[in-house]
């Protein structure tokens, strides 16, 4: 069972063939007609307001749907509160050949967090919570071993605590928010409160656990009341099985065949935790959009402290505020998050330089929303495509530091990448990781160069993004090394 992530990785695999319908409403005064998309004619497209065209958003998306074999997708685009496309594209539901409309609803995964947090910012509007504030302040029967964790640390994935979705967690099982909580206490702690950024889904659980102690009811009773209400978000909610929720889509996973399965089934309390458990519509995240580009619903002060990259121990700063990547693109600031829970990827990007915002909801796993998204945003605005891969290896990268990384890519292709291998690392995504970089490693055959080809830095981290030519093909891999010298971070991609 994958765990709420925040970037899903695409896979390779056989595919089948699925048609692709399209639904939505796009508004404007006038309005021009579409591209067909799998030969299925698309709903006119609005006029668009002057420098956002959207005319090829339709040609993308299918594009897209086809490469990634995608039942279903619903897409948002919004140039400041103007919207100038909500679209359903392909099927909610592949048994019952249901179309996906702006009203489907889409489980959110991590994108959900931004809920999660904006409810925390909202209880310490109110006084009731104190971000500098011990965690056991809140959780009494914390662990001594947790008396440096604040309330802030949480919201910033650098409390140290140990990601809980693992692959020994039983999703089957129905875990009380007692029993979350007495597990989480149970975890040894991964590095001192502030000290490294690693994102944890057990972090989220307990702000879960936290609003629903200090509001005395369920936090996603909270959520309706502060955040969803008042943004204009009507049909948003917890995720339930026994509710009859109208218009939910089907999430879908994929065989080792190549064939579409239903997601797996997750224990009904379990899947209600405060770390992505909601259902979204594209209507609801239009007006959520609204909400973040208008700065409503929280204060300004919220919004500053939700949108402003966390400070490491070090004094550096790390691109994540409380439930935001805070990036840029070509200079210009973006703010996003994703989402990935049993079938689904969900993805909210907002441009601000160019008071753009893109949201994608996709109902497979092999879906790539955030791909999705950068590339819409590069078509609608070209100051936003993303600058090409560099071609000309930089100097100065130290030979042994190219020896070492060689020693773990060859490591990799053997199968035997493991825990002690890293630095510092999300310890439960090792296998993983391990077992898909392996997987894309292998047909390289044996490693003749590496190339450096990018160098930067993330926090406290050195990134490298290398150019891996291998005798039988050439793969694009970014590595991270933390202040010791060591992995913290491997991504590798095969080159188109």
């Amino acid at each position: 069972m994958p765990d709420r992530c925040h970037s899903p990785a695409a896979t390779t695999r056989p595919w089948i063939t699925l048609p692709t319908l399209t639904l939505g409403i796009v508004l404007g005064a006038a309005a021009l007609a579409s591209p067909a998309v799998h030969g299925v004619a698309a709903q006119p497209v609005a006029r668009p307001t002057p420098g956002a065209d959207v005319s090829t958003v339709d040609a993308i998306v299918a594009e897209e749907m086809e490469r990634r074999h995608v039942p279903g997708l619903a897409v948002a685009v919004l140039k400041g509160r103007d919207l100038l496309l909500s679209r359903g594209y392909g099927l909610a539901n592949l048994e019952h050949r249901v179309p996906v409309t702006p009203e489907t609803m889409f489980e959110s995964g991590s994108m959900g967090k931004m809920f999660t947090a904006a409810a925390i910012l909202a209880l310490v509007e109110r006084g009731t919570l104190d971000l500098e504030a011990p965690v056991g302040r809140y959780l009494a029967d914390a662990p001594a071993s947790w008396s440096g964790i604040r309330l802030r640390h949480l919201l910033t994935h650098t409390s140290g605590i140990p990601d809980y979705t693992s692959d020994t967690f039983d999703y089957r099982r129905d875990y009380t928010e007692a029993d979350l909580t007495r597990m989480a206490f149970a975890l040894p702690l991964e590095f001192p409160a502030g000290q490294r950024w690693n994102y944890s889904n057990t972090g989220y659980v307990l702000l879960g656990v936290i609003i629903s102690r200090t509001t005395g009811q369920p936090y996603w009773h909270y959520l309706r009341e502060r955040i969803f209400t008042p943004a204009g978000m009507p049909t948003a909610r917890v995720i339930s099985e026994a509710d009859i929720v109208p218009h939910r889509a089907a999430g879908y996973l994929v065989n080792a065949d190549g064939q579409y399965t239903n997601q797996n089934w997750v224990a009904p309390v379990t899947n209600t935790t405060a770390d992505g458990s909601l259902l979204l519509s594209l209507q609801d995240m239009v007006a959520w959009a609204r909400v973040v580009r208008d700065r409503h619903v929280l204060s300004a002060e919220s919004w500053a402290r939700a949108h402003t990259p966390v400070t490491l121990n070090s004094g550096r700063p790390y691109p994540y505020g409380m439930a935001w990547f805070l990036d840029t693109v070509n200079g210009q600031p973006y703010r996003q998050h994703g989402g990935a829970w049993q079938g689904f990827l969900t993805q909210f990007s907002y441009y601000a330089s160019s008071d753009l915002t893109i949201v994608v909801l996709a109902n497979s796993r092999t879906a790539d929303p955030l791909s999705i998204a950068t590339r819409l945003a590069g078509a609608i605005d070209p100051t936003l495509a993303p600058p090409p891969a560099p071609t000309t290896p930089i100097r100065g990268v130290d030979p042994a530091v190219l020896a070492y990384v060689r020693q773990v890519l060859e490591k990799t292709q053997r199968g035997e990448l493991a825990l002690g291998d890293f630095e510092f690392v999300r310890q439960t995504i090792v296998p993983r990781l391990s077992a898909a970089a392996a997987a894309t490693l292998r047909p390289l055959g044996a490693l003749q160069a590496l190339d450096p080809m990018a160098r930067g830095s993330e926090g406290d981290d050195t990134v490298l993004t290398l150019r891996v030519r291998g005798a039988e093909g050439t793969a694009s891999v970014t590595v991270k090394l933390g202040p010791g010298g060591r992995l913290t971070g491997l991504t590798v991609r095969r080159a188109e």
